[in-house]
């Protein structure tokens, strides 16, 4: 794109906070924007994703998940994408949740979670333990947030669609990691996206800027003592960046900052970002969950959905589903039961009681009930591995098309029943095989045509 479409204010401003860097940061607007992905390790490791997709892939340095790709080979129209084998990811983004490090076992709150990026890259360093609370306050992009959190296989995590405020009387001194990707006035993407462009204003700037404050606040309440907050956004402005963190650590001076990093697009292969790490004082302890796994009651009319419990799930995985019996203990293990309205959930025991919460995805959804019989969930199919299954269907990337597609496939006659579908080792949803043929049943709202 052409400086000239930069707006003017913007443009001063640049050159008096890089002074002898701004000829550099200007000329880089004349650059090719880079492209990158992010490995979803739920599902394979990065090696594996190598092998099975056919595109070069080098190392975001900052990102070990991370890689770019060419803008010509478009990995979004791969069917690996739509069985969540990677995630379509700015690289600079990438650096928020490398920085706040979250590992097996952490309780983790991603406050302004859509649509799902830095969620699900937490979710693959938690590697299905802990848990992982994504919210996001706008209804329409809450939805997209879960429905990514499915797509790329995540169980342990739920979806609420709460204000902050509002969150924090939920969540008081809870969580032992907290990510803030703050709304922002989007300076770091005018290269990416010239649309930006015309909606930025300096009257949008100090407007970003309070309400940043007012999330950061509202942050701090639900951070533990001794826990680790990360604040970023993908904007140059120091008052949304910089002057933010200051005036948040003299209103809090429990807080100390332990680093902080400005990714200009003529320092480094990707877009504007910014990302500062705090740390809360005190010593940290991790949750322990008092909620009891008591069976759920369903709303209305009495049926099975009220009367399931965790081992009947668990029979239902591993006699009717071809989950193997070691891996449906795993998919049990650490979560009570939840019925949301006809769907039954694995909600991990770490999360309070969910009464009085907008909860868009209460946890995992493994079954559906239809009345006289349970069928399996989309959310838990595609989150299965090769491993975990008796049995499966392998198909190859015309087969993996026709079945995103909504079309039966051929299988086996030997294979009868409810069935895991593959592409490579991805899983990519689920059908019903009798007779050589595996009637569809991935869901209708996400086929496409690849």
């Amino acid at each position: 794109m052409s400086p000239d479409l930069l707006p003017k204010a913007f443009k001063d401003r640049m050159k008096n906070d890089l002074k002898d860097e701004y000829d550099a940061f200007m000329a880089s607007y004349g650059d090719k924007r880079v492209y990158g992905l992010r490995c979803n390790t739920l599902k394979g490791t990065c090696d594996e994703l190598k092998s099975s997709l056919p595109i070069d892939l080098t190392n975001v340095s900052w990102a070990f998940e991370g890689f770019y790709y060419d803008e010509n080979d478009r990995p979004g129209k791969h069917p690996l994408h739509e069985a969540g084998a990677y995630y379509i990811q700015e690289p600079s983004a990438m650096s928020a949740v490398s920085v706040l490090d979250p590992g097996p076992g952490d309780v983790v709150l991603d406050l302004c979670a859509a649509p799902g990026g830095k969620s699900t890259q937490i979710a693959a360093r938690l590697n299905g333990t802990g848990l992982l609370v994504s919210n996001e306050i706008v209804k329409s992009r809450s939805l997209i947030l879960s429905s990514n959190i499915e797509r790329m296989g995540v169980r342990n995590a739920v979806v609420t669609n709460e204000d902050p405020e509002r969150l924090k009387s939920f969540f008081p001194a809870f969580f032992d990691k907290i990510l803030v990707d703050a709304p922002c006035s989007g300076e770091g993407m005018f290269r990416k996206d010239e649309t930006a462009i015309g909606e930025w204003s300096e009257e949008n700037v100090d407007m970003c800027a309070k309400r940043q404050a007012g999330i950061l606040d509202c942050a701090a309440d639900m951070l533990k003592p001794g826990g680790v907050m990360v604040y970023s956004t993908c904007t140059f402005s120091f008052a949304e960046n910089d002057d933010n963190i200051g005036s948040f650590i003299n209103r809090h001076p429990d807080f100390s900052l332990i680093s902080k990093e400005h990714f200009y697009p003529h320092r480094i292969k990707g877009e504007g970002h910014f990302v500062a790490k705090l740390v809360k004082a005190g010593t940290l302890e991790k949750t322990v969950c008092k909620i009891s796994a008591e069976p759920p009651r369903s709303k209305g009319k009495k049926n099975s959905v009220s009367l399931i419990s965790a081992e009947d799930i668990k029979n239902i995985l591993t006699g009717e589903f071809k989950i193997k019996k070691e891996a449906a203990g795993d998919i049990l293990k650490d979560t009570r039961v939840t019925a949301f309205g006809e769907n039954i959930y694995l909600t991990p025991s770490l999360m309070p009681d969910l009464k009085g919460l907008n909860v868009v995805r209460p946890g995992l959804n493994v079954l559906t009930d239809k009345g006289k019989r349970f069928e399996p969930a989309h959310s838990l199919m595609i989150s299965l591995r090769t491993f975990e299954v008796t049995d499966s269907v392998t198909v190859g990337l015309d087969d993996a098309k026709k079945f995103i597609a909504g079309e039966t496939i051929n299988c086996d006659p030997s294979i009868k029943g409810w069935i895991p579908v593959f592409i490579k080792n991805y899983s990519i949803g689920f059908g019903k095989a009798s007779n050589g043929i595996v009637k569809n049943h991935y869901p209708k709202g996400l086929r496409i045509i690849l």
